[in-house]
């Protein structure tokens, strides 16, 4: 099947860059041609999304002969769902940004940071709704501060989200003093109470769904997802073409920072708690995660769905590591081997394979 966005009638004036794409050197279009110009944008049953759907029934069937009482109850797939849906939505902005060529140190560390913040008591006394409003200001004002970083400054996206990682975790520290900060909001902790549950579908696993939809839509229905595919595949080519890369970075940026207020708010409710030292290590898992789906590093090509399902495998081993007692060194060894085997994959398999 052809994946893409679908093409829409605009003026001459309105969509240059995606009506009339600059040709790059060997005759290439951006976000038509060549390899990393290809434009795979969301594809719902590709050979990655397949093997990813097969690597999860692996892992269901290993769960259901090692643990079948344990791994098969109703409560361990809504745990499984749960864990899944914070570092989901992480990941869901974290693809955004891997598909236009950067690179995000810093989600786990705005997650910490958005956290403590809405859970200050001064905070807390606003209720659900300004815990919820401080967690996406947090998220999206650091957001914006890597972007203008990045797009503006210019800095190496690398550099400028490791130095956000270092200082959002001193900040969160310093909120804290190294103490954890009790949420005391009865309508922020009823989003993980049984009773809250929607036909048996816990809360945090509706928003993440929702999340995912959403990116889904931007990312394969908007010209926000092609320009964001056009700028990693080729970001010279989508310049001359019209494209305002660097204005398209800082919106790119600021989006996976809103994830991140949103994964702390989650988390907080999950928790009932903000700590400085929440979202350790999201930046690996979420980045891990949109590899294995089939998202390059380099850009310019990624699905969401793939990126959830990525998110799916590894919370799926680590509770069958759990389940089995087994070493949590274990369980990190078997995550880098799936990792491997994914990049190797991507480097063996045609980019534009279905």
């Amino acid at each position: 099947m052809t994946h893409g966005a679908t093409s829409e009638p605009a003026s001459p004036a309105a969509e240059p860059a995606l009506d009339a794409p600059a040709p790059q050197p060997g005759g290439k279009s951006p976000g038509t041609g060549g390899p990393r110009g290809r434009v795979q944008l969301g594809g719902l049953f590709n050979v990655q999304t397949l093997s990813l759907l097969g690597v999860l029934a692996a892992l269901c069937v290993v769960g259901a002969i090692t643990k079948p009482d344990q791994f098969l109850d109703t409560g361990n797939v809504q745990l499984i769902l749960t864990q899944a849906s914070v570092i989901g939505v992480v990941t869901v902005g974290v693809t955004f940004v891997i598909i236009s060529g950067g690179i995000d140190l810093s989600v786990g560390a705005i997650v910490a940071l958005a956290s403590v913040w809405c859970t200050t008591v001064a905070t807390q006394e606003f209720g659900f709704w300004g815990m919820l409003f401080t967690a996406l200001l947090v998220g999206l004002g650091c957001g914006l501060v890597n972007g203008t970083l990045i797009a503006y400054g210019p800095m190496v996206p690398f550099i400028a989200t490791l130095a956000m990682l270092a200082s959002a975790r001193g900040l969160a520290l310093q909120i804290t003093g190294g103490n954890t900060q009790i949420v005391t909001v009865d309508s922020v902790l009823d989003l993980t109470n049984r009773d809250s549950y929607v036909l048996g579908v816990p809360p945090l696993a509706i928003i993440f769904a929702a999340v995912v939809a959403l990116g889904w839509l931007v990312l394969n229905r908007t010209t926000f997802g092609r320009r964001t595919v056009a700028i990693g595949g080729n970001a010279e080519a989508a310049r001359l073409a019209g494209i305002s890369v660097k204005r398209q970075r800082l919106m790119i940026y600021a989006l996976s920072g809103i994830c991140c207020g949103i994964a702390a708010f989650m988390l907080v409710a999950l928790s009932g708690s903000g700590q400085n030292t929440n979202g350790n290590l999201y930046e690996l898992d979420a980045i891990a995660a949109a590899i294995i789906g089939g998202t390059l590093l380099t850009g310019g090509r990624g699905t969401i769905i793939g990126s959830v399902l990525g998110v799916l495998v590894f919370t799926t081993i680590t509770n069958l590591f759990i389940l089995n007692n087994l070493e949590s060194s274990s369980q990190q060894i078997a995550k880098g081997a799936i990792i491997i085997v994914a990049v190797l994959l991507q480097r063996r398999t045609p980019f534009g394979q279905t």
